[in-house]
């Protein structure tokens, strides 16, 4: 097996945009793989790479991963993002998670016809049960747990970019969290994979959105 790192996704963001971000800022290269029709889903199927049916799949060092915390939690510890003792890890975790469970609201608008409702939830989430979280715990320090970066804090600036892509405004009331944006935007990796032509994937769009129901065999509505 190649000792590159091989993403298989779909062209857009999903899932696999959180891996895109944290490989970037250990400075990993990786090469990507998209899947664009169902034979392609189907042939990792049977060469038994999916073990519960799901993308994304990632290759490292001779093992092909699934479920996006596993392999979030796998890239952190392997390139020291991940604490340096078993309660910074714990303390990553359950920030990690939090900005997952946040982030994921947003997979599901491409799909939907009425996005208002969403979009509402969305942001009322984000203001009354993350943002005050991170707003109380940047109070003094620069990053969220240890004084150095980790999985947590690549999460929380793409979380944060990604409210301002939908609501220009949300950060008014947060400046902690506003000046951590600004910090970690500064950061080498980072600023590069913000540039036009990088590996961070756009807004999902019509295109990914026929993809991912020809691929899963979607005919009805998005569950």
């Amino acid at each position: 097996m190649s000792g590159k790192v091989i993403l298989h996704y779909f062209n857009g963001r999903g899932k696999m945009e959180s891996i895109r971000w944290l490989l970037t800022v250990a400075e990993v290269e990786f090469e990507e793989h998209y899947l664009t029709n169902r034979e392609e889903y189907l042939k990792l199927l049977n060469e038994g790479s999916l073990m519960f049916q799901q993308v994304p799949l990632v290759e490292i060092d001779g093992l092909k991963l699934v479920q996006t915390k596993a392999i979030l939690h796998y890239i952190a510890e392997k390139y020291n993002l991940h604490g340096k003792d078993l309660k910074e890890h714990v303390m990553i975790n359950m920030y990690a998670e939090g900005l997952i469970d946040h982030m994921e609201m947003f997979m599901v608008l491409p799909f939907v016809t009425d996005t208002k409702p969403k979009l509402d939830n969305i942001r009322s989430k984000a203001e009354e049960r993350y943002l005050p979280v991170f707003e109380k715990a940047l109070i003094g320090p620069v990053y969220l747990v240890g004084g150095k970066l980790s999985l947590a804090d690549v999460l929380l600036v793409e979380c944060t970019l990604m409210l301002e892509e939908k609501f220009p405004d949300i950060l008014k009331e947060f400046p902690n969290i506003k000046s951590f944006q600004g910090r970690m935007t500064q950061i080498p990796a980072i600023s590069r994979f913000l540039q036009p032509g990088s590996k961070r994937k756009p807004l999902p769009d019509e295109g990914y959105v026929k993809t991912v129901k020809e691929v899963f065999n979607i005919t009805g509505p998005f569950p």
